[in-house]
């Protein structure tokens, strides 16, 4: 999803492995029956590369009568990235894109100067339970690329590339890892990865990224000796080589994390419900657009639409 109200997350506890930078640990909102984990933005940490938003949806299962019903919202100055485990969404935007998005697929909506898209369970499930598990990250653009033309694209999960071995499975969404490179489309430098470690595996985050930061989806990591659990994001200290080791369990189970950064922007950026900009003065303009009706419709799905909040 890319509108979900849930509180800000926290900073984790101290910890003692010098490579790690900030330890969040996300807070966790209920969205009509389905559990969202809000691991960025934090006080402590905005940005992770162009990553400046950060959702972690499910697992979870829907029952029956119950559905994903985000309502047309604007976006401007951000990429929205979709990416599922489990389950199914349809997207419509004003573009007139109407795409269902499948487990291992990505959705890349570029807002550029300007969408409005909704996420609604297909029409075709409802009415049957349904699982849902994925994540919704946002890119910041950068400053000559803030007021772009907005653009739609979805990349089938057989075109990402996967690297395994022994330790790992590791799937490239965006960006480059170990040799392997994604077709997804790239405004900055971005890295982002699907990473499931082996039981008694590791793997080998390179520094090449200017930052790096891992959330644990699943299990238990193992990072300098110091173990930890799941659903914690953890940004690391540039130009450090990092191993990530699954932790030892009685399930005998490995880990599952995602790997995510890239290069650091040039300006600051200022984030507003769904608004993201490096100029205060741009979101301003956004909400009274939104407020007045201006946004475009999205074909199909224009008879609702999410209000501006107050305040």
């Amino acid at each position: 999803m890319s509108f979900f109200p849930g509180r800000d997350p926290d900073p984790g506890d101290p910890h003692a492995v010098d490579s790690i930078e900030t330890l969040v640990i996300p807070r966790t909102s209920d969205i009509g029956g389905l559990e969202v984990r809000r691991a960025l933005p934090t006080a402590k940490r905005r940005l992770v590369g162009p990553f400046i938003f950060f959702d972690r949806m499910g697992p979870a299962l829907l029952r029956a009568g119950e559905a994903i019903d985000v309502k047309p919202h604007p976006h401007i100055g951000l990429s929205t990235v979709t990416y599922l485990f489990d389950g199914r969404i349809r997207h419509r935007d004003s573009l007139g894109t109407e795409m269902v998005i499948e487990p291992g697929d990505v959705n890349l909506m570029t807002a550029g100067r300007g969408i409005v898209h909704s996420e609604r369970s297909p029409q075709e499930m409802r009415g049957n339970p349904q699982s849902i598990s994925g994540l919704q990250t946002w890119l910041a653009l950068p400053d000559a690329l803030e007021e772009m033309a907005p653009a739609f694209a979805n990349t089938a999960a057989a075109a990402l590339p996967v690297i395994r071995d022994r330790n790992f499975e590791a799937r490239v969404v965006i960006g480059s890892l170990h040799g392997a490179g994604s077709p997804v489309t790239q405004y900055s430098e971005t890295l982002y990865a699907d990473i499931r470690i082996n039981p008694g595996g590791h793997f080998p985050i390179p520094a090449t990224a200017e930052e790096r930061a891992i959330y644990i989806l699943d299990g238990a990591v193992v990072i300098s000796g110091e173990t930890f659990p799941a659903d914690r994001l953890l940004a690391f200290r540039q130009g450090d080589e990092i191993v990530v080791s699954a932790a030892q369990s009685a399930s005998g189970r490995g880990a599952h994390i995602m790997l995510f950064g890239g290069a650091a922007l040039s300006s600051r950026r200022y984030i507003w419900w769904n608004f993201v900009s490096s100029s205060k003065e741009r979101i301003e303009q956004a909400k009274e657009e939104w407020r007045t009706g201006r946004f475009d419709i999205v074909p199909g799905d224009d008879k609702e639409f999410v209000p501006l909040p107050q305040g």
